[in-house]
């Protein structure tokens, strides 16, 4: 695959590699499509959970079981 940048785009890509945070263009143009598909997964899960149905709220009795479900898992780690 050949990608055409305009020459202040080439520059910008060729300053990241002399900075040394990247060995080539191609790991840099590697890592930004990484980052992309990352921020692609996370928008999906997020609108994935706006569609979903109101689940209970996450007041203090909430997180007063979730600690006691830890800490119960925790001691039963210790034990074995």
């Amino acid at each position: 695959m050949n990608i055409s940048l305009p020459e202040h785009l080439k520059a910008f890509v060729d300053e990241q590699v002399n900075r040394g945070a990247y060995g080539t263009s191609s790991e840099y143009v590697r890592e930004l499509i990484r980052r992309d598909q990352d921020r692609q997964q996370l928008r999906d899960l997020l609108l994935e959970g706006a569609r979903s149905p109101q689940g209970a709220p996450a007041d203090a009795a909430w997180f007063s079981t979730l600690r006691a479900r830890v800490r119960k898992a925790a001691n039963q780690a210790r034990r074995k």
